[in-house]
């Protein structure tokens, strides 16, 4: 494992992590991430939102670079507005594993995510958004759903609770899709062997990276892959218990600035290094060119 001030790159989910729960970044926050870019490492953003729905905190952060989008499934290029890599659900498989699941636990209510950097979130009756400030569109029955290529269907049940619906879809889909949870009220299906670690993989390559340069924040059990994955993985205070079983750190919550606690110690007496590719100008928080 490398040592806490030999990190280069910083991967950090978004809900319930780097971000308050009203979806604010707060300053100190912000200065810790700009300190240690200023100290030469990558900031990346690694969440299960969109590209679509990442884009106005990107640009509020000031990124350039690249972000790990979808659960993994999308690895976007702010600076460009493109998708540098991105991989659909098959949305016959996706109908299939929802039928498989209804099979189980009766009636589910549906969402997913647009493949796309214009891509939109659609919702299906009875859907509630877990997120109200994301913004959604509601279709009149399932069917709509399906009409362009998808990244992901995010799943909600009237009763059932996240983890009890997340055991019960692993069950029914088997191989069809993965499984995850990313957040109250968020079980989603993936494509298949898409995970966080597979996307922040990707970006750390282009980005010269290994894992062995990297520490995680998190707080779901869909950040396990991406602790597995990395050098260091730090849970916050306000994680869900399987992440906290397979953190190296458990930091304070979200709300306490968990992340900028670590921050402050890695990297407060790190030597800033001289003018360099990404060191200059324009390399702000959340860079990851």
């Amino acid at each position: 494992m490398a040592a806490p001030n030999a990190y280069s790159l910083i991967a950090t989910d978004l809900d319930g992590t780097l971000l308050r729960g009203d979806d604010t970044l707060s300053d100190r926050s912000r200065t810790a991430l700009a300190m240690a870019v200023g100290a030469g490492a990558r900031h990346l953003v690694v969440t299960g939102r969109p590209a679509p729905r990442v884009r106005p905190l990107l640009e509020e952060l000031g990124s350039r670079g690249l972000a790990v989008c979808g659960q993994g499934a999308q690895l976007y290029d702010a600076g460009a507005n493109r998708m540098v890599w991105s991989v659909t659900l098959d949305r016959e498989l996706a109908e299939v594993a929802l039928g498989k699941i209804e099979a189980e636990v009766g009636e589910v209510y549906a969402a997913v995510d647009q493949d796309g950097v214009d891509g939109l979130t659609l919702i299906e009756p009875g859907y509630e958004m877990p997120h109200p400030t994301l913004p959604a569109v509601r279709v009149l029955r399932r069917d709509d759903l399906w009409t362009q290529p998808i990244s992901k269907v995010l799943l909600r049940h009237p009763l059932l609770s996240d983890d009890e619906l997340a055991t019960a879809a692993r069950g029914a889909v088997g191989s069809l899709a993965s499984v995850t949870m990313s957040g109250p009220g968020t079980v989603e299906l993936q494509p298949c062997g898409t995970t966080k670690a597979t996307g922040l993989a990707l970006a750390a390559e282009h980005l010269g990276l290994t894992s062995a340069q990297t520490v995680a924040f998190g707080d779901m059990p869909n950040d396990i892959p991406m602790f597995d994955w990395a050098a260091r993985g730090v849970a916050m205070a306000n994680a869900h218990p399987e992440l906290k079983a397979v953190a190296d750190e458990i930091t304070l919550s979200n709300e306490d600035d968990g992340i900028a606690v670590v921050l402050e110690r890695m990297f407060s007496d790190r030597p800033r290094p001289g003018p360099g590719p990404g060191t200059g100008r324009g390399a702000g928080p959340g860079s990851g060119q």
